[in-house]
């Protein structure tokens, strides 16, 4: 690929460029940017919803035609021409410069909303220092005489996190004000970036190894622990037992093909920098085939893990609604104390709906299933700051549990930065946007400062709601348009034959006939499937929120919401932005070559001086 900047292929890049210490170094920074926070609050989720062991088919399928084909690209890429993504497309064409730039910009958006769940996390980490946990009760109302009645009508979990940590408004117009322990975590939390990544892979090589294996080391306790809690089968069971029906459903094999995507963290262009300081001859397809295998491995570990605790919330929650109804039977009918065991309480129901029904249906009974209580899953946030939550409550020694549980998401998502800063410094130290006098410690000081201000308007009361947006909006189109391009730059611009020679000239050997077929086929048509669905379902779907709303009819439901016209402008806008990059550089580009054409036209049509006697 050195080919495209001009370089002789077979001579090494750059010497000044910085070295991973070791192959495990790059190894773990690159597991610790793809295994993310997805991976714990996304992964088991869509499991459960489409069918439990079925969904790893389609998930499979995925990884195998979409998943590892494309990392391998940007593996190889990054690690031959040395440079960041601006500066590898830019080699590979000057056309495609408008990739790596709307690269450069999903990275800097992401480093936004990404360190601000961050803050999140911090913020309950601090808050487990204490026994008993602050989410555990409800507090005294202005007149001590009860509990705070919108704490009583959404249980202490939901209250802690939507009214003492977001303290949200009802509505995104609204946009509140600063939440000022929010914008201290803030503060706190891009300090840490800042340094870890202050001078660049010499700093967080030496953090990743904490990093990213702590994570495994909590999920490792949290699995025992978890397996040894009553109700771990039956949630185990609920997770896996196969629904093979639900995969005639479109919308699972494209969650699934999206879950690898962003799983993986392709085409953010964190994966290029990482492997651009790679030795030249580094063997990048077996980096490529076993950083995919531990993400998705790590992903099915966390779900068993995850839903191990589930299951034991789920039984115990359906056992306090089973006692409450016993509690009801006991005082309406006079029974002795602890008279109706929870086994019995189905036959006693029963003979009592038999013999005098009109008092049993008087009583507040609910409808007690173990499995709606199983379905009660969430995803993202929710998962975190409230299902998983409330269930580390159940358990004895709760403060230590919720400190490793949180300690264990903030370094997940630690070094999931550090992979989307690198995505955003390196083109910049590439490019060599500050003079050469001025230190990386500048550069990256600086970034972090312009994030940190950027991100300021997530510490509002309507934060969470932005966030969201965000989240939705300013990655996912964008990413999967870029891979696309991926695909289609390297394989038909730069030509699947160079790319080859240049593999063979990188690990000894030509790209494999399955590799050959799958970039040149499968994955450009796959990535426009994906990419064609996509904005079927976005179109398809109006632009909606939830509401925390306490005053809404259903509460604690959340109220469904059209977003307002000028913030649908700004979806549309987050949705398009970065990808106008791509059109917009390769237009410059043309301009620029066709004005260089007229130029030089202009000087062969001008007359020449005549020479004097």
């Amino acid at each position: 690929m050195a080919q495209a900047s001009g370089l002789d292929p077979l001579v090494d890049g750059e010497d000044e460029r910085p070295k991973w210490d070791n192959k495990l170094q790059y190894l773990l920074s690159c597991i610790g940017f793809a295994v993310g926070l997805g991976n714990i609050w996304r992964f088991p989720y869509l499991c459960q919803t489409y069918g439990g062991g079925a969904f790893l088919i389609p998930y499979l399928i995925a990884l195998v035609f979409e998943g590892i084909p494309l990392f391998y690209i940007e593996l190889a890429i990054g690690q031959r021409l040395r440079k960041g993504s601006i500066g590898v497309w830019t080699s590979i064409s000057p056309y495609l410069g408008g990739v790596g730039l709307g690269c450069f910009s999903v990275s800097f958006i992401v480093c936004l909303y990404y360190n601000t769940v961050l803050v999140w996390v911090l913020w309950f980490l601090l808050n487990s220092f204490q026994d008993p946990l602050p989410w555990s009760t409800c507090p005294l109302n202005l007149n001590r005489t009860g509990f705070v009645q919108e704490c009583q009508g959404s249980g202490t979990v939901s209250y802690f996190w939507y009214r003492q940590t977001l303290n949200i408004t009802a509505d995104i117009s609204n946009s509140g004000t600063i939440q000022w322990q929010l914008f201290l975590c803030l503060v706190a939390c891009w300090t840490v970036v800042y340094l870890c990544v202050i001078r660049g892979i010499e700093s967080t090589g030496k953090v990743i190894y904490f990093t990213a294996l702590f994570p495994y080391l909590v999920l490792t306790i949290f699995l025992i622990r978890g397996l040894t809690l009553p109700g771990a089968t039956e949630g185990l069971t609920y997770l896996f037992t196969p629904k093979m029906q639900i995969l005639q459903n479109p919308r699972v094999w494209l969650d699934a093909a999206t879950q690898i995507f962003f799983s993986l963290s392709l085409a953010f262009g964190g994966h290029i920098a990482f492997a651009s300081y790679n030795p030249p001859r580094n063997n990048c397809e077996k980096d490529a085939v076993t950083i995919a295998l531990v993400n998705s491995m790590t992903s099915l570990y966390a779900s068993i893990t995850i839903f191990s605790i589930m299951g034991f919330k789920a039984t115990n929650d359906y056992g306090r609604c089973l006692d409450r109804n016993i509690l009801s039977l006991i005082n309406e009918f006079d029974f002795p104390e602890q008279s109706i065991p929870r086994d019995e309480y189905p036959t006693v129901l029963m003979h009592l709906n038999a013999t005098q029904p009109e008092r049993v249906a008087r009583l507040p009974l609910k409808t007690c299933h173990l499995d709606d209580f199983l379905d009660k899953s969430a995803s993202g946030p929710g998962l975190a700051f409230i299902v998983f939550t409330e269930a580390v409550l159940h358990m004895p020694g709760a403060p230590a549990w919720s400190v490793l549980f949180f300690g264990m998401l903030f370094t997940l998502g630690l070094s999931s930065m550090f992979g989307n800063m690198e995505g955003v410094i390196t083109p910049l130290l590439d490019m060599g946007v500050l003079p050469r006098g001025i230190p990386k410690e500048a550069m990256t000081g600086l970034v972090c400062l312009v994030c940190f201000l950027s991100a300021m308007c997530f510490t509002l009361q309507s934060g969470s709601y932005w966030l969201e947006i965000f989240d939705n909006f300013a990655a996912s189109l964008n990413l999967i348009i870029f891979a696309f391009l991926e695909v289609v730059g390297v394989i038909y611009v730069y030509g699947m034959k160079r790319f080859c020679d240049d593999i063979e000239w990188m690990i000894g050997r030509r790209p494999a006939l399955y590799w050959r077929v799958i970039w040149r086929v499968v994955s450009p048509m796959l990535l426009f499937s994906i990419l064609l669905s996509y904005v079927i379902l976005l179109a398809q779907q109006p632009p909606s929120y939830e509401a925390w709303n306490p005053q809404y009819e259903q509460f604690p439901s959340r109220e469904e919401k059209l977003y307002p016209g000028w913030v649908q402008v700004i979806c549309v806008l987050l949705s398009f932005l970065p990808s106008l990059w791509v059109p917009g550089v390769a237009l410059v580009q043309l301009l620029s070559q066709y004005r260089q054409r007229w130029k030089d036209t202009q000087l062969e049509r001008s007359p020449k001086p005549e020479g004097r006697c």
